[in-house]
């Protein structure tokens, strides 16, 4: 065995005390660490020959990398939409790396029968009774939603798109689709060209149902319905949209990638009434589980379509089973044991606790919102709808002076929040989905905004 090798495996106990004591001083000391920082700008360094160890490698790490590293996992940081991870899930990722399951199927492991378990707590906990498996995030969890409707338009001229490719183009029809529709698309084949734009509501990011009807009326199509946009976390009509199933031809998507967790709050469910008549629906999850990065499910009324797509047949591997192994479910073959986290998660807090940390955060951001309403600075785009606060500077708001207030309060270690564009306008977007996040946090917050 290579000595360092054989040095580390050795003080095995040792080093991994030394790297919980490291990982330990990181999370304690979030509160005081800049929430942003710029990068640590380093000359490449050669590949080392010999090694330094664990030992060295963490001594190396802390003084050349770990500053430049934001504190991403704490309360104030609502950029983008970031959850932080819960202690259970910090557990239960250590472990997947400690038990390094392949789980691409169920040959020789249980880790198969685990992410069955953690789908079915999960379906349970938004309501959604199918089958469904984990993916790295909502970009996948979209593009599988896709790739499944995808093959059930081929499959009404009685062909396979898995099997002879797009022969007619497929359009996809939304009212304020997320980036990662466009991608999936081009991943797809499928052309990012036919995401047709459908009209929204006056004032909203929620789509006109009868705009709609009218494109629908053009032929069949998937139709990407949103449960929670991002600027604005608006919701499409779910109900509306699944009752047109009755007079017209398409798959319906729903897109809940954070929206979906409004389903653990009594007060918050009805956005997402009608979601449960979905043909597939996607929920991130290192965003409002709070597991780490990376980690989303999908869900599917038609597994046996999901299979026509993605299954990987071969001498070594085998057929598919009659419950397929979900490597012939999802893109990837060889698969880390993401559920591990999410499991651990749901074991350890259980609905109540995931409420709780939804209800707290929306108060949070209801909060910030009515602060940000009283002050002469700025200006609410929209109203907070569940987690994020959508504002711009009340006078002058443009690009520039919107960026040189968002560089000041990252400088200021504060807070980090990320620009956007609503309807035209240059605008900041707070969104609050971290579990250690408190009204303490929002003050803090509004003061570094200058509300």
């Amino acid at each position: 065995m290579f000595p360092k090798l054989a040095e580390d495996l050795a003080e095995l106990p040792a080093l991994l005390e030394e790297t919980r004591a490291y990982a330990e001083r990181i999370l304690t000391g979030l509160d005081a660490r800049p929430v942003a920082t710029g990068p640590v700008e380093h000359p490449p360094a050669a590949l080392p020959e010999d090694g330094t160890g664990l030992r060295g490698a963490l001594r190396t790490f802390a003084s050349r990398w770990e500053p430049g590293f934001s504190a991403s996992a704490g309360p104030r940081y609502l950029g983008f939409v970031t959850g932080g991870t819960t202690p259970a899930a910090l557990a239960g990722d250590w472990l997947t790396a400690a038990l390094d399951q392949n789980a691409h199927g169920a040959v020789g492991s249980s880790a198969t029968a685990l992410e069955r378990e953690a789908v079915s707590w999960l379906g349970a906990l938004f309501g959604l009774d199918r089958p469904g498996a984990f993916v790295t995030g909502a970009t996948m969890s979209n593009l599988v939603g896709l790739a499944t409707g995808r093959e059930w338009l081929g499959s009404l001229s009685g062909g396979s798109v898995a099997e002879d490719g797009v022969t007619t183009p497929i359009r996809v029809l939304s009212g304020t689709p997320h980036s990662s529709i466009a991608k999936a698309m081009s991943v797809l084949g499928l052309g990012r060209r036919n995401l047709v734009p459908v009209a929204t509501l006056p004032d909203r990011e929620a789509v006109d149902v009868a705009a709609l009807e009218r494109e629908l009326a053009a032929g069949p199509a998937i139709v990407v319905a949103n449960a929670g946009t991002v600027n604005t976390v608006d919701f499409d009509d779910l109900r509306a949209i699944a009752a047109l199933k009755s007079r017209y031809e398409f798959w319906l998507h729903v897109d809940a990638a954070f929206g979906g967790f409004a389903a653990v709050s009594p007060d918050f469910a009805p956005l997402l009434d009608g979601w449960a008549e979905a043909d597939s629906v996607c929920v991130d999850l290192h965003k409002w589980l709070n597991v780490p990065y990376d980690s989303a499910v999908q869900f599917t009324r038609r597994p046996d379509l999901q299979l026509r797509v993605f299954e990987n047949v071969s001498s070594y591997l085998g057929a598919p089973a009659d419950t397929p192994d979900f490597m012939h479910l999802t893109p990837e073959t060889s698969r880390r044991l993401r559920a591990l986290a999410a499991w651990f998660a749901l074991a350890a807090y259980g609905r109540a606790g995931y409420r709780e940390i939804v209800e707290r955060n929306v108060f949070c951001a209801k909060e910030m919102g009515a602060r940000l309403d009283r002050g002469s600075r700025w200006r609410l785009l929209a109203p907070v709808r569940l987690n994020v606060v959508c504002f711009t500077l009340a006078a002058d708001a443009t690009t520039e002076r919107v960026k040189e207030a968002l560089d000041a309060v990252a400088r200021s270690g504060e807070a980090f929040l990320t620009p956007t564009v609503h309807h035209g306008t240059p605008a900041v977007r707070a969104a609050f989905s971290n579990w250690r996040t408190t009204a303490a946090d929002v003050d803090r917050i509004c003061t570094a905004l200058g509300a």
